[in-house]
Order: C-alpha cells, then sequence, then structure tokens
C-alpha cells in the first residue's frame, strides 16, 4: 500500500502542489482578524472591504493558478506569474513587505525549475526570485517609516534553500542515470565479449576436425595414389565429404549470425537472395553426445582407431551440457590426430548420479595442446568452466596423452533416452 501511495504522490503534477500551497497560504491574514490575534504589524480588519483590495486579491488568485498551470512546460512566464501574484496580494492587503508565507510558492517552484534543469540554467530562476524580493525590500524602505528587521532576508534564505534542494535531486538523478548507462555498456560488452568467444569456440571445434581428417586423409591418397588409386579415390572422397560437411556447418552458422538482422527486414536485396532464403530455411541441430559415434566412425576411416565406451545409465542432458561434452570428445580427437602420433585412441563417457565424465586417452607420443599457440585447451577449460566443473589435460606417466572432463548434471530423468550402440575397435 505504501509504493501505491508514492506512486500516486509523484503523479501529481508540480503546478498543483503550488496551487495548493497557495490557497492555504492566501487565507492565513484572515486569523490575523480573529479576536486576540491583532497586533501592530496586521493589516486592517475591514481590508477588504474594499473594492481594490478584493479586486488586487482575485489578480492575485488568478496570476498564481495561471503561472502554475504553464509553470511545467513554460518554465519562465509561470515563475514572472508567482512573483507577480506576490506583489498582487501584499498589495490587497496592504503590507509593504512580502507576505512571507504566501511566498512558499515562488519557493516551491523554484525548486521545481532546478531538480529538472541543470545548474547554469536553473540559477536564473533563483536569481529572479531573489531579485523580486530585493523589489519588495526596496518598496518597503521608500515607503514605510517603521522600523524593525525586514521579512525579505529571511525569505531570501528559503529561495536559497529550495534552490539547492532542487539542484540536488537533478544531480543524484544525472548520477543515477550515469550510472545506469555505464552498467548498461558494460553489460552490453561483456555479452558481445561472451558471444564472440563462444562463437570462436564453435568455429575452432567444428573446422579444426574437419581440417584434421582432411589432411590426414589427403596425406593418405598422396601416399597411395601410384600404388592404389582406389584407396587414393576412397581417401579423396573422404576428403570431399568431410569438406562440404564443414563448408555446411560454416553456413549454417553465418545464417544464424544473419538471422537476427533479416527479421528486422534489413537483408539486402539482389545478390544476397540467397542467403537471405538459406536464413529462413531450418537449421540443423547441435551436435550432442548422440553424435559421437558418427565422430569415431568417420575418425577410424580417417586411420585413427576410435574406441567409445558407454557406462552409466544414459539420460537426457540439458542442452548446453549435450554439446558442450561432445566439443570436448571432438576437440581432444582432433588432437589425437594431429599432434599424438598414434593410430588410435579411446573415449569413455561415464553417466553419473550427479555428474557427467569424459575422458579421452591415447598411447601417442605427442604432447598434446599444452605446447605452442592453440586455442584447444582453452576452449574446453573455457566450456567447463562456465558449466562449473573440472577439466584437466596432461600427458600420462607411462605415456600418451589424457584429457578428463567431469560436468555436475541434474537428477536422472524419470525416461532416459535410448542407449546408442556401444563402439568397439573399428
Amino acid at each position: 500500500m505504501v509504493p501505491l501511495r508514492h506512486t500516486l504522490l509523484k503523479r501529481v503534477p508540480p503546478g498543483v502542489w503550488a496551487g495548493a500551497i497557495w490557497c492555504v497560504t492566501a487565507l492565513y491574514p484572515l486569523l490575523w482578524s480573529a479576536p486576540g490575534a491583532r497586533d501592530d504589524t496586521a493589516p486592517p480588519p475591514d481590508v477588504l472591504d474594499d473594492l481594490w483590495g478584493q479586486l488586487f486579491l482575485a489578480l492575485a488568485a488568478a496570476l498564481s493558478l495561471a503561472g502554475c498551470a504553464v509553470l511545467t512546460r513554460r518554465p519562465w512566464p509561470g515563475l514572472v506569474l508567482l512573483l507577480a501574484s506576490s506583489g498582487a496580494f501584499s498589495v490587497a492587503w496592504r503590507l509593504w513587505e512580502v507576505a512571507s508565507l504566501q511566498f512558499l510558492v515562488v519557493d516551491v517552484a523554484v525548486g521545481f525549475l532546478a531538480s529538472v534543469h541543470p545548474r547554469r540554467a536553473s540559477l536564473p530562476f533563483a536569481g529572479a526570485a531573489l531579485a523580486a524580493l530585493g523589489l519588495f525590500l526596496a518598496v518597503r524602505l521608500a515607503n514605510s517609516g517603521e522600523g524593525g528587521t525586514p521579512s525579505e532576508p529571511y525569505v531570501a534564505l528559503t529561495v536559497v534553500v529550495a534552490w539547492l534542494v532542487g539542484n540536488s535531486a537533478y544531480q543524484s538523478r544525472a548520477y543515477a542515470e550515469k550510472l545506469r548507462t555505464q552498467l548498461l555498456t558494460q553489460v552490453a560488452a561483456q555479452a558481445v565479449a561472451t558471444e564472440r568467444l563462444r562463437i570462436a569456440r564453435e568455429l575452432h571445434d567444428m573446422v579444426a576436425h574437419s581440417i584434421g581428417i582432411i589432411a590426414l586423409q589427403a596425406g593418405a591418397a598422396a601416399r597411395v595414389v601410384d600404388t592404389q588409386p582406389e584407396g587414393a579415390r576412397q581417401a579423396m572422397l573422404a576428403v570431399e565429404s568431410a569438406g562440404r560437411e564443414t563448408l555446411a556447418g560454416l553456413r549454417r552458422m553465418l545464417v544464424a549470425l544473419r538471422q537476427a538482422d533479416d527479421e528486422r527486414g534489413e537483408g539486402g536485396e539482389g545478390g544476397e537472395g540467397d542467403v537471405e532464403g538459406r536464413a529462413r530455411a531450418p537449421l540443423a541441430p547441435a551436435a550432442t553426445l548422440a553424435d559421437v559415434e558418427r565422430l569415431a566412425e568417420t575418425t577410424t576411416a580417417a586411420g585413427v582407431c576410435v574406441k567409445v565406451r558407454w557406462r552409466g545409465e544414459q539420460r537426457p542432458l540439458p542442452p548446453e551440457i549435450d554439446l558442450s561434452a561432445f566439443r570436448i570428445v571432438q576437440e581432444s580427437v582432433t588432437n589425437v590426430v594431429r599432434h599424438a602420433g598414434t593410430d588410435s585412441c579411446e573415449v569413455t563417457v561415464d553417466y553419473g548420479a550427479k555428474e557427467l565424465a569424459i575422458e579421452i586417452t591415447d598411447q601417442g607420443t605427442g604432447a598434446g595442446t599444452t605446447a605452442g599457440t592453440g586455442y584447444g585447451l582453452a576452449g574446453m577449460r573455457e566450456r567447463v568452466a562456465l558449466l562449473h566443473g573440472e577439466f584437466s589435460a596432461a600427458p600420462r606417466p607411462g605415456g600418451g596423452f589424457r584429457v578428463v572432463a567431469r560436468l555436475p548434471v541434474p537428477p536422472a530423468s524419470p525416461s532416459p533416452a535410448p542407449r546408442p550402440t556401444t563402439a568397439g575397435a573399428r
């Protein structure tokens, strides 16, 4: 209930607040006419019996209401009307000094204008109010022979306080907006950097494996082209298949990156029509652990035997875990093909109760990707870190290389996915 009231109060225009204050303070001089409230500084009790007093009071009311109505849209005319209203009010009550309580309307106006305008624009508003008070004081000194302390300096102090409060509100709001803009900029920059890293990992994992297979098959074809033409032909067909597969994957990724622009109608015309047509076509599903068997077959056909072992009860996994697990296996197998110098490796996928464990081992003599400037291990570490898992990659004591990733997964699903056929040595 409190937030609702606070919201309703904030919706009240400043002009309404100023008008309400003027109406309340305009009634205050009537208390001077009450019994026992009479003093030497009070206006005559019959001051409003005069037609001119009534006319000036009506004029003061009209000027004040007009100033309150235009204060938000046209600040200078609004403030001038409120200052003129203060003068007419003092004349109506035959006062030679400013009516302190009634001048609160001007204070409210100055504070509001200072809260919505920068300092250089709001200072003239406060200066105009202070100049009006100086005029009141000059008229009083010129026409009143009475002594006493003038009220204008104290009223001027309320104007200064109102301006300071309004300017402080403006600065606080400007600072909050600046922080909000900086935060949004940082969030956007972080999102862009994260997306760039994700795209870089996908490109590396997809292209590196295919290029490794292509290089292996091309090398084999070059060695047997004279002695085994049919074997060389089969190897080159495998190169063609891997190349087409890689090209299709790259096209799908580029189409996905352009899809947002195409949906907003920002796609090109003419030569880009084919790209737009492909953007409207359904994209291939993301790779999962179910594709490990096909990966093993492709790599085995290229000359490096991949043996896959499945442990535990297999179940559906969240898409990000399924894709990351496959990419880790793919990158590790690619490293075996490119760096290990061996003709076989073993992949173990273990579905535990609370985690998915992946292990890739080989008996080669290479150093994996621990040396050089490759991004394979870095990409795998990033994937595992994003999923709050554990990752290790190091040479084995007895020779070869070992990659282990442990990814936390949700509890087992009541309806497990079909278990892929166990792949033995090929």
